[in-house]
């Protein structure tokens, strides 16, 4: 930090030789990279959440020449059919292929899953920026805000949102993102309070530039760590909203499939009895893509922890 405010006020180097600061600070962070994945491979768990997150979105993104079936056709003499060669995971009450939809329900859901942590994390990331920069009444009104937000229930929030403005995938991410920056916000907030004090951050106000410049390009890049910990394990949180609200048929609506609609159709006591398959493996690969999510979450918290990478 201390080697950006060196780095302004050092003379122009001559040309075509960058600052001896510039190489020692490209030095320093490539140094400090290496630090970090080196201790993000030590987390078994989170290499293993990484690598099997890497298959299931490679899986679903190719779903169009991996897929056995058309994931809408339905072939009404093998409804509810078992595990076989033709059906390798079994087919719903419509006789469609699950393995085909699983692959094209996981584009669904993921897409709801980071385009809705996109939207939070933007939001929050603002708002948490003004409120720790300026402090003072913008700081206790943008706090406050946040509070009231908190304080309102999130799914009964989110079924009323969704019931009326009708469901869809966009409304679906609108909706996420609006009630979902709250914790990045706070996040961001907590780091700004700190980081505005620094060397770097004084030097800059002396040379005049501007409180969008000093919040954007100089704390903001100097806050990220926290911002993608809490990013990682939103995707998984999105991820399970979504699920809740296809299952109560608030969600991703027919006939686009998701791992949360899925589920919708296999409700009756009869398919949990006779078809156990229909319900299982959706279920599943939630269970295991929110796993993958919550185990990088905790490496990225883990290898980012100055802490830990002092020692």
């Amino acid at each position: 930090m201390e080697s950006n405010a060196q780095q302004v006020f050092q003379p122009n180097a001559p040309e075509g030789k960058p600052p001896v600061e510039d190489k020692q600070l490209i030095g320093e962070r490539r140094s400090l990279l290496s630090i970090i994945i080196a201790k993000f491979l030590q987390n078994k768990l989170a290499v293993f959440g990484l690598i099997t997150l890497i298959i299931i979105t490679i899986a679903c993104l190719l779903a169009p020449y991996i897929a056995p079936h058309d994931p809408a056709y339905q072939d009404l003499r093998n409804r509810l059919a078992p595990p076989s060669s033709d059906f390798w995971l079994g087919t719903d009450h419509l006789g469609r292929d699950l393995f085909s939809r699983m692959l094209y329900g996981g584009q669904v859901s993921l897409y709801v899953g980071f385009a809705s942590m996109l939207g939070a994390v933007a939001i929050g990331s603002v708002i948490g920026a003004i409120a720790g920069y300026f402090g003072g009444l913008i700081d206790a009104f943008l706090m406050r805000l946040v509070d009231v937000i908190l304080a309102f229930p999130n799914i009964f929030l989110l079924i009323t949102l969704v019931a009326i403005l009708q469901p869809s995938i966009n409304i679906l991410i609108l909706v996420f993102a609006l009630l979902s920056w709250t914790t990045t916000a706070r996040v961001v907030r907590g780091e700004f309070l700190t980081l505005k004090k620094r060397e770097y951050v004084l030097a800059s106000r002396t040379i005049g530039m501007s409180n969008a410049r000093i919040i954007f390009a100089q704390i903001l890049p100097n806050a990220i760590g926290p911002v993608i910990v809490a990013a990682t394990l939103a995707v998984g949180n999105f991820i399970l909203a979504e699920s809740a609200l296809s299952f109560f048929g608030l969600g991703v609506q027919p006939p686009n499939a998701s791992w949360g609609n899925m589920l919708t159709d296999s409700q009756s006591i009869t398919i949990f009895r006779n078809a156990w398959w229909y319900p299982t493996f959706p279920g599943l690969l939630i269970l295991i893509t929110v796993l993958c999510f919550n185990f990088i979450g905790d490496g990225l918290r883990d290898a980012l922890d100055p802490r830990v990478i002092e020692k």
